[in-house]
């Protein structure tokens, strides 16, 4: 260990007795009454010495004021360097600073609120920009230039994103937004995985709604299905009873709102009387000879012919 070393943790016999002088510049720099006790002395070099009081203060328990003195080389009268309020070993401390996109969480964005994305994104990659040079056989190639300028063409220059005006149609952005390309940056493969993992841990097979469900949404009625490669496994619920209403649902999630998990059967058709006690019906007074299978009777007075002795 040096000899400096060892002078420097020495506290200076001054400076370690000029509590009075610190304390003034303590009370002075702090509301009354906060300014507690003396705490500790801190050596934080040759002459000088940092004296730590107590904190009253209820909005910062566990913290000190620190005065800093010092004294020059063969001097006899000690001077302040300065005052702060430092945090103590048991002080209650805020989380340690986040930047705001690290900070910013899925659902955090609110109306008229602008969340700017970085160049090097890896979500993103570059679509069309306008800036790469046409194949030869392209409709707008250095080798047909006379004849777009025959047709009064114009060729655009610069990202299309940054045009001042719609462009020509013949234009190498006017061909691009026909193809749908117009966009500058499209998702890469990493930004695909991201957002597919994502809406897989939302509404996908190991959810436990879709471990109770009937079916999947794969053979659901309610299913809007979306392009792209993300198509091939994801589509759009459009079943308003169903917690993922609007929500991009896998092909493997399901619900109870399966539109073939329970049909609604048809109210039963009661079945036609037996007996039509709506309808009078008509018996004959006087049996004819030939109904039934009562033969001719010789007629004789009237209770001969209703069949009486």
């Amino acid at each position: 260990m040096s000899a400096a070393t060892t002078r420097s943790r020495t506290p200076d016999r001054l400076c370690a007795e000029a509590v009075d002088i610190a304390r003034a510049a303590a009370e002075e720099a702090a509301a009354p009454g906060v300014v507690g006790e003396h705490v500790e002395t801190v050596v934080e070099g040759d002459r000088v010495v940092t004296h730590l009081f107590e904190c009253k203060d209820f909005g910062y328990r566990g913290w000190r004021w620190a005065a800093t003195v010092a004294r020059a080389s063969r001097a006899k009268y000690v001077t302040l360097d300065e005052v702060v309020l430092l945090p103590g070993p048991d002080a209650l401390l805020a989380p340690e600073w986040v930047p705001w996109s690290e900070r910013l969480r899925p659902g955090d964005l609110g109306p008229g609120d602008l969340l700017p994305t970085e160049s090097d994104d890896l979500r993103l990659e570059p679509g069309y920009t306008g800036e790469d040079t046409p194949p030869p056989n392209s409709p707008v190639s250095d080798d047909m230039a006379e004849l777009v300028e025959a047709e009064d063409v114009e060729i655009t220059a610069g990202p299309v994103g940054t045009l001042p005006v719609a462009p020509t149609r013949g234009s190498i952005a006017a061909v691009a937004e026909e193809l749908g390309l117009r966009r500058e940056r499209v998702l890469s493969r990493y930004g695909l995985h991201v957002a597919a993992d994502r809406w897989e841990d939302s509404f996908g097979a190991k959810t436990p709604m879709a471990q109770a469900a009937p079916a999947t949404c794969v053979s659901c009625g309610f299913l809007a299905k979306i392009g792209g490669s993300l198509g091939q496994a994801f589509g759009v619920c459009a079943n308003e009873f169903s917690p993922a209403d609007g929500r991009v649902v896998s092909l493997s999630y399901g619900c109870g709102g399966h539109s073939e998990a329970a049909v609604m059967p048809k109210a039963p058709r009661p079945a036609p009387p037996v007996i039509d006690e709506t309808v009078v019906d008509t018996f004959p007074l006087r049996v004819e000879p030939d109904a039934g299978s009562v033969g001719a009777v010789a007629s004789g007075n009237g209770d001969d012919d209703l069949g009486h002795s």
